[in-house]
């Protein structure tokens, strides 16, 4: 990639395509501290729907400075213009559609969240299934929930954009032993002593509290509910939990937008239901 296709990329970044995404990847193998090209490669990730991007979303932000502009890069109608337009020519794609004949479909009858004789009966039937089964069903609901496929962040999306930044799984730090046994070695002469020294004085010191007088009457604090998160609850957010394999909290997620947009109540349902589904074939 040269300067001139680079600047015409800097000023059109919906232009670019798979060719010039790849050329970025290898720029960036040599320059990985070059934010431009880092977010110019993220456009051309989502523009190929690319399973790819979700995780080179993170990356691009741990190499950004401002995080607020990237946010509004992600969500600017520049970055998401391709995807529009792919949309409005499949709509447009339906529409044109010659209806030869008409067949009347009977609306299928869907379970409410809480009946669960249908999910129950799925799950049993996985448990007794072969393995290349128990993969064919965990294929369709990962296909259902649109696990891997780019993450769309609006501009009211904050808190879901800030939560996908974070790490899905904390990992203990494993250190070497030998290093531990030399940081013992260490603390055992004058830092220790010096520590020693400290609690010696403060006992001899004997401090003591004052008792409280009972006619003072404090001030009452209220901590707010931090868990309470249904204001901000959408459905990316939803997604941000699946990708990061936190099922437990997506299946809470769609039981909160049930009762946000109860006109969508069966489409979280069968998601809840694929969860259930995705999470007993990955134990």
């Amino acid at each position: 990639m040269n300067v001139v296709d680079y600047t015409y990329l800097i000023n059109k970044p919906e232009a670019i395509n798979q060719k010039q995404t790849d050329a970025l990847g290898k720029v960036l193998d040599d320059f990985p501290f070059f934010q431009s090209a880092r977010s110019l490669r993220l456009k051309g990730l989502y523009n190929q729907n690319s399973f790819k991007y979700n995780y080179a979303l993170k990356v691009t932000a741990a190499h950004t400075t401002d995080r607020t502009v990237l946010f509004d890069f992600i969500t600017s109608d520049t970055f998401v213009a391709i995807q529009k337009g792919l949309y409005d020519k499949k709509i447009l794609e339906l529409l044109d559609i010659d209806v030869v004949d008409i067949e009347v479909i009977k609306p299928e009858i869907k379970l409410e969240p809480k009946t669960n004789t249908l999910e129950q009966s799925i799950l049993t039937t996985i448990k007794g299934a072969s393995q290349p089964e128990i993969e064919q069903t965990t294929k369709i609901a990962v296909d259902k929930l649109d696990i891997g496929k780019p993450l769309d962040f609006s501009i009211n999306e904050k808190h879901s954009f800030q939560e996908w930044l974070q790490l899905s799984r904390i990992q203990p730090i494993e250190r070497d032993k030998e290093v531990l046994d030399n940081s013992k070695t260490y603390f055992t002469n004058e830092e220790k002593k010096k520590k020693l020294e400290l609690i010696d004085k403060f006992i001899e010191a004997s401090p003591k509290i004052s008792p409280i007088n009972k006619g003072l009457a404090l001030p009452v604090y209220f901590e707010p509910n931090k868990h309470d998160n249904s204001s901000l609850m959408t459905e990316t957010l939803a997604r941000v939990y699946l990708e990061q394999k936190k099922y437990q909290k997506a299946m809470q997620a769609y039981e909160i937008l049930i009762l946000k947009y109860p006109e969508k109540s069966s489409f979280f349902a069968d998601r809840i239901s694929d969860i259930k589904i995705l999470q007993q074939n990955n134990n």
